[in-house]
Protein backbone atom coordinates (compact mmCIF):
# COMPACT_ATOMS: atom_id res chain seq x y z
CA UNK A 1 0.00 0.00 0.00
CA UNK A 2 1.33 3.33 -0.91
CA UNK A 3 2.19 5.77 1.74
CA UNK A 4 -0.94 8.50 2.14
CA UNK A 5 0.35 11.94 0.91
CA UNK A 6 2.05 13.86 3.49
CA UNK A 7 2.88 11.58 5.47
CA UNK A 8 6.77 10.61 4.69
CA UNK A 9 8.43 7.17 5.73
CA UNK A 10 11.18 7.23 8.24
CA UNK A 11 14.79 6.21 6.45
CA UNK A 12 16.97 5.27 8.57
CA UNK A 13 20.87 4.93 7.34
CA UNK A 14 24.02 3.72 9.85
CA UNK A 15 27.40 4.76 7.48
CA UNK A 16 28.15 8.17 7.03
CA UNK A 17 30.94 6.64 4.00
CA UNK A 18 30.23 6.70 0.41
CA UNK A 19 27.25 3.96 -0.02
CA UNK A 20 25.52 6.08 2.88
CA UNK A 21 25.88 9.68 2.37
CA UNK A 22 25.01 9.11 -1.27
CA UNK A 23 22.01 7.34 -0.22
CA UNK A 24 21.34 10.07 2.07
CA UNK A 25 21.39 13.03 -0.25
CA UNK A 26 19.57 11.45 -3.32
CA UNK A 27 16.57 10.63 -0.53
CA UNK A 28 16.34 13.14 1.52
CA UNK A 29 13.68 15.25 -0.49
CA UNK A 30 11.52 11.85 -0.89
CA UNK A 31 11.64 10.52 2.84
CA UNK A 32 12.10 11.40 6.37
CA UNK A 33 15.88 10.93 6.01
CA UNK A 34 18.22 10.30 9.21
CA UNK A 35 21.79 9.92 9.14
CA UNK A 36 24.04 7.78 12.26
CA UNK A 37 27.49 8.46 11.95
CA UNK A 38 30.23 8.84 14.40
CA UNK A 39 31.86 11.29 12.61
CA UNK A 40 30.68 14.99 11.63
CA UNK A 41 31.93 14.64 8.06
CA UNK A 42 32.08 12.48 4.90
CA UNK A 43 35.80 11.76 3.80
CA UNK A 44 36.64 10.67 -0.04
CA UNK A 45 38.45 8.22 1.55
CA UNK A 46 40.90 7.45 -1.83
CA UNK A 47 41.94 10.80 -1.00
CA UNK A 48 42.88 10.16 2.42
CA UNK A 49 46.54 9.72 1.06
CA UNK A 50 47.40 12.81 -1.23
CA UNK A 51 46.17 14.26 2.21
CA UNK A 52 49.22 12.98 4.08
CA UNK A 53 51.52 14.74 1.51
CA UNK A 54 49.23 17.91 1.10
CA UNK A 55 46.90 18.68 3.97
CA UNK A 56 45.46 21.48 2.28
CA UNK A 57 43.80 18.87 -0.48
CA UNK A 58 41.56 17.51 2.55
CA UNK A 59 39.96 21.40 2.56
CA UNK A 60 37.74 19.38 -0.67
CA UNK A 61 38.02 15.80 0.40
CA UNK A 62 36.17 16.30 4.05
CA UNK A 63 32.76 17.00 3.70
CA UNK A 64 30.96 18.10 6.77
CA UNK A 65 27.37 16.09 6.85
CA UNK A 66 24.82 18.91 6.98
CA UNK A 67 26.95 20.85 3.93
CA UNK A 68 24.87 17.91 1.29
CA UNK A 69 21.60 16.48 3.65
CA UNK A 70 20.31 19.70 4.40
CA UNK A 71 16.79 18.21 4.31
CA UNK A 72 17.95 15.10 6.75
CA UNK A 73 18.71 14.74 10.33
CA UNK A 74 22.29 13.84 10.93
CA UNK A 75 23.16 11.61 14.26
CA UNK A 76 26.66 11.95 15.09
CA UNK A 77 26.72 8.58 17.00
CA UNK A 78 27.75 5.05 17.30
CA UNK A 79 25.12 2.46 16.50
CA UNK A 80 25.67 -0.22 18.92
CA UNK A 81 22.49 -2.40 18.42
CA UNK A 82 19.09 -2.69 15.98
CA UNK A 83 15.64 -4.14 16.90
CA UNK A 84 12.85 -5.20 14.46
CA UNK A 85 11.64 -1.15 14.33
CA UNK A 86 14.36 1.25 15.82
CA UNK A 87 18.52 1.31 15.89
CA UNK A 88 20.10 2.14 19.50
CA UNK A 89 23.07 4.71 19.53
CA UNK A 90 25.40 5.02 21.90
CA UNK A 91 23.83 7.89 23.36
CA UNK A 92 21.04 5.80 24.87
CA UNK A 93 18.99 7.30 21.53
CA UNK A 94 16.56 4.92 20.03
CA UNK A 95 15.87 6.33 16.42
CA UNK A 96 12.76 4.57 15.02
CA UNK A 97 12.88 3.01 11.08
CA UNK A 98 10.50 2.33 8.76
CA UNK A 99 13.14 1.48 6.53
CA UNK A 100 17.02 0.91 7.92
CA UNK A 101 19.75 1.22 5.70
CA UNK A 102 23.29 -0.51 7.22
CA UNK A 103 26.58 0.86 5.17
CA UNK A 104 28.83 1.06 8.23
CA UNK A 105 31.97 -0.08 5.63
CA UNK A 106 35.13 -0.95 7.60
CA UNK A 107 36.01 0.03 11.46
CA UNK A 108 37.81 3.56 11.55
CA UNK A 109 38.10 4.96 14.72
CA UNK A 110 39.20 8.10 13.38
CA UNK A 111 38.65 12.53 14.15
CA UNK A 112 35.33 13.17 15.33
CA UNK A 113 35.60 17.03 13.15
CA UNK A 114 36.80 17.84 10.26
CA UNK A 115 38.96 20.56 12.35
CA UNK A 116 40.63 17.41 13.95
CA UNK A 117 40.68 15.43 11.00
CA UNK A 118 43.08 18.05 8.64
CA UNK A 119 44.91 18.98 12.14
CA UNK A 120 46.18 14.58 12.16
CA UNK A 121 47.19 15.16 8.00
CA UNK A 122 49.37 18.24 8.83
CA UNK A 123 51.09 16.21 11.95
CA UNK A 124 51.22 12.97 9.07
CA UNK A 125 52.86 15.72 6.85
CA UNK A 126 54.85 17.20 9.05
CA UNK A 127 56.45 13.37 10.38
CA UNK A 128 57.05 12.31 6.28
CA UNK A 129 59.01 15.69 5.85
CA UNK A 130 61.00 15.16 8.82
CA UNK A 131 62.11 11.85 8.17
CA UNK A 132 64.88 10.36 5.93
CA UNK A 133 63.67 7.02 6.18
CA UNK A 134 60.18 5.64 5.68
CA UNK A 135 58.93 2.22 6.50
CA UNK A 136 55.85 1.22 4.88
CA UNK A 137 54.40 -2.36 6.27
CA UNK A 138 51.58 -3.55 3.27
CA UNK A 139 51.44 -3.82 -0.24
CA UNK A 140 48.14 -3.67 -1.01
CA UNK A 141 46.55 -0.85 -2.69
CA UNK A 142 46.75 1.53 0.36
CA UNK A 143 50.45 0.74 0.64
CA UNK A 144 51.66 0.86 -2.80
CA UNK A 145 49.31 4.71 -3.29
CA UNK A 146 51.41 6.02 0.00
CA UNK A 147 54.77 5.13 -1.03
CA UNK A 148 53.58 6.44 -4.42
CA UNK A 149 52.64 9.63 -2.98
CA UNK A 150 55.45 10.15 -1.04
CA UNK A 151 58.01 8.90 -3.64
CA UNK A 152 56.72 11.39 -6.24
CA UNK A 153 56.64 14.39 -3.47
CA UNK A 154 59.39 13.88 -1.40
CA UNK A 155 61.77 11.89 -4.24
CA UNK A 156 64.56 11.92 -1.42
CA UNK A 157 63.19 9.81 1.14
CA UNK A 158 64.71 6.39 1.67
CA UNK A 159 61.38 4.29 1.51
CA UNK A 160 60.73 0.48 2.01
CA UNK A 161 57.34 -1.41 1.32
CA UNK A 162 57.61 -4.82 3.11
CA UNK A 163 54.80 -7.13 2.38
CA UNK A 164 53.94 -10.29 3.34
CA UNK A 165 52.28 -11.50 0.38
CA UNK A 166 54.23 -12.85 -2.72
CA UNK A 167 53.12 -9.99 -5.37
CA UNK A 168 52.02 -6.90 -4.28
CA UNK A 169 48.35 -5.62 -5.42
CA UNK A 170 46.86 -9.54 -4.82
CA UNK A 171 42.95 -8.57 -5.51
CA UNK A 172 44.03 -7.84 -9.05
CA UNK A 173 46.16 -9.80 -11.87
CA UNK A 174 49.83 -10.33 -12.00
CA UNK A 175 50.45 -8.00 -14.67
CA UNK A 176 49.26 -5.17 -12.73
CA UNK A 177 51.41 -6.17 -10.07
CA UNK A 178 54.65 -6.47 -11.73
CA UNK A 179 53.74 -3.05 -13.25
CA UNK A 180 53.81 -1.49 -10.22
CA UNK A 181 56.80 -3.28 -8.89
CA UNK A 182 58.91 -2.57 -11.60
CA UNK A 183 57.29 1.43 -11.12
CA UNK A 184 58.35 1.59 -7.35
CA UNK A 185 61.90 -0.26 -8.01
CA UNK A 186 62.04 3.00 -10.60
CA UNK A 187 61.49 5.56 -8.29
CA UNK A 188 64.06 3.86 -5.90
CA UNK A 189 61.19 2.35 -2.86
CA UNK A 190 62.52 -0.88 -2.13
CA UNK A 191 60.16 -3.69 -1.71
CA UNK A 192 60.38 -6.81 -0.06
CA UNK A 193 58.06 -9.00 -0.44
CA UNK A 194 56.90 -12.60 1.11
CA UNK A 195 58.11 -11.25 4.82
CA UNK A 196 57.06 -9.06 7.74
CA UNK A 197 57.66 -6.97 10.52
CA UNK A 198 58.11 -8.82 13.53
CA UNK A 199 58.43 -5.51 16.44
CA UNK A 200 56.58 -2.79 14.52
CA UNK A 201 55.66 -1.08 17.79
CA UNK A 202 59.07 -2.57 19.96
CA UNK A 203 61.50 -0.92 17.08
CA UNK A 204 64.87 -0.43 18.89
CA UNK A 205 66.48 2.82 17.64
CA UNK A 206 64.43 3.09 14.43
CA UNK A 207 65.80 -0.55 13.73
CA UNK A 208 62.79 -3.47 12.43
CA UNK A 209 63.47 -6.84 11.85
CA UNK A 210 61.26 -9.03 9.98
CA UNK A 211 60.54 -12.82 9.85
CA UNK A 212 63.25 -13.36 7.50
CA UNK A 213 66.26 -11.97 9.59
CA UNK A 214 65.89 -8.83 7.46
CA UNK A 215 66.90 -5.68 10.07
CA UNK A 216 65.56 -2.48 7.95
CA UNK A 217 66.31 0.91 9.58
CA UNK A 218 63.38 3.49 9.68
CA UNK A 219 62.83 6.94 11.11
CA UNK A 220 59.00 6.49 10.89
CA UNK A 221 56.53 3.83 9.96
CA UNK A 222 53.08 3.54 8.87
CA UNK A 223 50.78 0.46 8.49
CA UNK A 224 48.93 -0.12 5.63
CA UNK A 225 47.16 -2.99 6.14
CA UNK A 226 42.94 -3.82 5.98
CA UNK A 227 40.89 -2.59 8.56
CA UNK A 228 38.01 -5.07 10.05
CA UNK A 229 34.36 -4.32 9.13
CA UNK A 230 32.20 -2.34 11.42
CA UNK A 231 29.97 -4.98 12.29
CA UNK A 232 30.58 -6.00 15.69
CA UNK A 233 27.63 -4.12 16.82
CA UNK A 234 25.49 -6.19 14.80
CA UNK A 235 26.42 -9.13 16.61
CA UNK A 236 23.79 -8.99 19.57
CA UNK A 237 21.01 -7.60 17.28
CA UNK A 238 18.37 -9.44 15.52
CA UNK A 239 20.51 -9.30 12.99
CA UNK A 240 23.57 -11.50 14.43
CA UNK A 241 22.27 -14.55 12.22
CA UNK A 242 22.33 -12.44 9.11
CA UNK A 243 26.54 -12.24 9.26
CA UNK A 244 28.75 -14.33 7.74
CA UNK A 245 31.91 -15.97 8.99
CA UNK A 246 33.88 -13.00 7.97
CA UNK A 247 31.47 -10.49 9.90
CA UNK A 248 29.50 -9.68 6.45
CA UNK A 249 25.37 -8.99 5.96
CA UNK A 250 24.00 -11.69 3.65
CA UNK A 251 21.73 -9.59 1.21
CA UNK A 252 19.52 -11.01 -1.86
CA UNK A 253 19.40 -9.65 -5.22
CA UNK A 254 17.38 -6.73 -4.12
CA UNK A 255 20.12 -5.61 -1.58
CA UNK A 256 17.97 -6.38 1.33
CA UNK A 257 19.16 -8.09 4.02
CA UNK A 258 17.65 -11.84 4.03
CA UNK A 259 14.70 -12.65 5.39
CA UNK A 260 14.40 -8.72 6.13
CA UNK A 261 11.65 -6.82 4.40
CA UNK A 262 12.73 -3.24 5.42
CA UNK A 263 16.18 -3.42 6.07
CA UNK A 264 18.79 -3.27 3.46
CA UNK A 265 22.53 -3.19 2.98
CA UNK A 266 24.84 -1.54 0.96
CA UNK A 267 28.57 -1.06 0.28
CA UNK A 268 31.71 -2.79 2.07
CA UNK A 269 29.79 -4.59 5.01
CA UNK A 270 27.58 -6.68 2.52
CA UNK A 271 28.52 -10.42 1.20
CA UNK A 272 28.46 -9.61 -2.62
CA UNK A 273 31.53 -11.47 -4.01
CA UNK A 274 33.14 -8.67 -6.11
CA UNK A 275 35.82 -6.08 -5.39
CA UNK A 276 35.51 -3.50 -2.84
CA UNK A 277 35.38 -0.28 -4.91
CA UNK A 278 33.48 3.30 -4.11
CA UNK A 279 32.16 3.13 -7.59
CA UNK A 280 30.33 -0.06 -6.55
CA UNK A 281 28.92 0.75 -3.46
CA UNK A 282 27.70 3.70 -5.38
CA UNK A 283 25.56 1.51 -7.70
CA UNK A 284 24.39 -0.09 -4.55
CA UNK A 285 23.61 2.84 -2.87
CA UNK A 286 21.41 3.60 -6.75
CA UNK A 287 19.23 0.46 -6.49
CA UNK A 288 18.28 1.06 -2.62
CA UNK A 289 17.41 4.31 -3.54
CA UNK A 290 15.22 3.17 -6.45
CA UNK A 291 13.77 -0.01 -4.12
CA UNK A 292 13.00 2.32 -1.16
CA UNK A 293 11.28 4.66 -3.06
CA UNK A 294 9.02 2.03 -5.01
CA UNK A 295 7.97 0.47 -1.42
CA UNK A 296 7.14 3.56 -0.14
CA UNK A 297 5.04 3.92 -3.73
CA UNK A 298 3.68 0.71 -3.12
CA UNK A 299 4.65 -1.03 -6.26
CA UNK A 300 5.86 -4.82 -5.69
CA UNK A 301 8.67 -5.19 -8.61
CA UNK A 302 12.08 -4.10 -6.98
CA UNK A 303 15.31 -3.56 -9.15
CA UNK A 304 18.05 -6.07 -8.88
CA UNK A 305 21.72 -5.65 -8.23
CA UNK A 306 23.83 -6.49 -10.89
CA UNK A 307 27.66 -6.16 -10.21
CA UNK A 308 29.04 -3.46 -12.52
CA UNK A 309 32.13 -3.47 -15.12
CA UNK A 310 35.18 -5.07 -12.60
CA UNK A 311 37.71 -1.88 -13.03
CA UNK A 312 40.69 -1.23 -10.56
CA UNK A 313 42.64 1.81 -10.34
CA UNK A 314 45.80 2.73 -7.97
CA UNK A 315 47.46 6.12 -7.83
CA UNK A 316 51.04 6.33 -8.09
CA UNK A 317 51.61 9.53 -7.06
CA UNK A 318 49.69 12.60 -8.89
CA UNK A 319 49.79 11.89 -12.70
CA UNK A 320 50.18 8.32 -13.25
CA UNK A 321 48.74 5.24 -12.33
CA UNK A 322 48.12 1.75 -12.68
CA UNK A 323 44.25 -0.29 -14.04
CA UNK A 324 43.09 -3.25 -14.41
CA UNK A 325 39.85 -2.21 -16.41
CA UNK A 326 38.00 -5.62 -17.88
CA UNK A 327 41.08 -7.58 -17.73
CA UNK A 328 43.14 -5.36 -19.41
CA UNK A 329 46.01 -3.90 -17.89
CA UNK A 330 47.82 -0.64 -18.53
CA UNK A 331 50.00 1.82 -16.38
CA UNK A 332 51.17 5.18 -16.71
CA UNK A 333 49.70 8.89 -17.81
CA UNK A 334 46.60 7.54 -19.21
CA UNK A 335 44.77 5.56 -15.96
CA UNK A 336 46.70 8.70 -14.15
CA UNK A 337 44.55 11.37 -16.19
CA UNK A 338 41.37 9.10 -14.93
CA UNK A 339 42.00 9.33 -11.01
CA UNK A 340 45.32 10.62 -9.88
CA UNK A 341 44.72 14.11 -10.53
CA UNK A 342 42.36 14.81 -8.65
CA UNK A 343 41.10 11.73 -7.14
CA UNK A 344 37.90 11.78 -8.11
CA UNK A 345 37.21 14.81 -5.79
CA UNK A 346 35.43 16.81 -7.69
CA UNK A 347 33.38 14.53 -9.11
CA UNK A 348 32.31 12.89 -5.94
CA UNK A 349 31.43 16.52 -4.63
CA UNK A 350 29.35 17.12 -7.67
CA UNK A 351 27.34 14.12 -6.69
CA UNK A 352 26.45 15.61 -3.25
CA UNK A 353 24.98 18.69 -5.01
CA UNK A 354 28.55 20.51 -4.24
CA UNK A 355 30.69 22.95 -6.17
CA UNK A 356 33.86 20.35 -6.95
Amino acid sequence: MATPIGIKKRVVIVGGGIAGSVLAYNLQHHADVYLIDPKEYFEIAWASLRCMVEPSFAERSLINHREYVKNATVITAYAVGVTPNEVRTNQGRGVPFDYLVIATGHDDRTAFTKTEKISRYRMEQNKIKSANSILIVGGGPVGVELAGEIAVDFPGKKITLVHRGGRLLEFVGEKVSNKTLKWLRKKNVEVVLGDSVTNLNSSTNGVYKTSGGRSIRADIHFLCIGKPLASSWLKESVLRDRLDERGRLKVDANLRVERCRNIFAIGDITDIPEMKQGYLAQMHAGVVEKNIKSMIAGKEKLDAYKTGMQMAIVSLGRSEAVAQISGVTMIGCIPGKMKSEDLYVGKTRKTLGLRS
